[in-house]
């Protein structure tokens, strides 16, 4: 049976949801190294260590990636996962010390969570020390504990997004996982459909959805700030360069353009992330096409499996 984004081999999950807040974050630990690469596409991101996962930097691996709430608060979060990987030896050597390298991106929950409340130090830690090879969680956990989608006229008009996770497998073996973190500013729809899932709805006790890009197209005078993103991570266990990481994110951000009604607007943050974790061949166009349907199913489950919270109604 299928568990997401730890069928892969050297890859494991960890959530910290704090119910009460209305937030949380997610550690997505690969201790023995793993090829990365990153795709952002949103213009309102918020994230930590790209750099690293530039082809040209001179770190070959990461040794996690972190997703969070809290907006650029919460990338303190990262710092723990840092924390525990280090006391495990994880790391690149540089003198006495082993680094571990960790990039990181965030959601803006703020609108929902608990004022104040950011995941911190602490809950990153607390993430990566629960992190297993276990069925991810769905829904409302981790990072997607105040996720929420189709904003276009705030969040009591919106929906409850979360956190989804999907894997293909292909050929001899060959498996490419999806992990995402539903925020977006429009609508979830069914790419096989058509027909929107999660969405803008037209009243805050209705469940009719507006249709946000119908709307917008009309001249909708709507909630256009930046509260919005969507996060994603595929993962492989082929044999990757840093270049082909790169490209599969670039190959899974076409999963958002399938199921998100708008997508990578200036005031969402859509970022994915790349990882290679394993030696088996594979032609990048192949993976490419499977990353972006372990994406774009991955999206579909965040939105299916989120429960109400926050005065926010879910499907789950």
């Amino acid at each position: 049976m299928a568990k997401g984004l730890t069928d892969i081999p050297g890859i494991r999950v960890g959530h910290v949801s704090d119910y009460e807040a209305v937030t949380g974050c997610t550690a997505i630990l690969c201790e023995q190294g793993a090829v990365g690469g990153v795709d952002i596409r949103g213009s309102a991101s918020g994230t930590e260590e790209i750099a690293t996962l530039d082809p040209g930097h001179i770190d070959p691996q990461v040794h996690g990636i972190v997703l969070t709430g809290g907006s650029a608060f919460g990338l303190e979060a990262a710092s723990g996962v840092r924390r525990y990987l280090e006391r495990r030896g994880v790391g690149v050597l540089a003198g006495t010390a082993r680094v571990p390298i960790v990039p990181a991106a965030v959601i803006f929950d703020l609108p929902i969570a608990k004022p104040g409340a950011r995941p911190s130090v602490a809950m990153g830690e607390a993430a990566a020390s629960t992190a297993n090879t276990d069925a991810v969680p769905e829904g409302c956990v981790g990072a997607g504990t105040g996720a929420t989608v189709g904003k276009l006229y705030g969040l009591r008009q919106a929906m409850k997004g979360g956190l989804g996770t999907f894997t293909v497998m292909l050929s001899d073996g060959v498996m490419v996982a999806g992990l995402a973190v539903v925020n977006a500013l429009g609508d979830v729809r069914d790419p096989e459909t058509g027909k929107i899932v999660a969405g803008a709805r037209k009243a805050p006790d209705s469940r009719e959805f507006v249709n946000t890009v119908e709307a917008m197209k009309a001249g909708a005078k709507g909630s256009f700030i930046r509260s919005n993103t969507t996060l994603g991570v595929v993962a492989t266990n082929a044999r990757l360069t840093k270049v082909q990481a790169t490209k599969l994110a670039q190959f899974a951000s076409l999963g958002m353009a399938r199921t998100i009604y708008p997508v990578n607007t200036m005031f969402d943050g859509d970022t994915v992330f790349a990882l290679s974790s394993g030696d088996r061949q594979a032609d990048i166009n192949i993976l490419g096409v499977a990353a972006a349907d372990a994406l774009a199913q991955a999206i579909l489950r965040a939105v299916r499996f989120a429960k109400t919270l926050g005065g926010v109604p879910g499907l789950g």
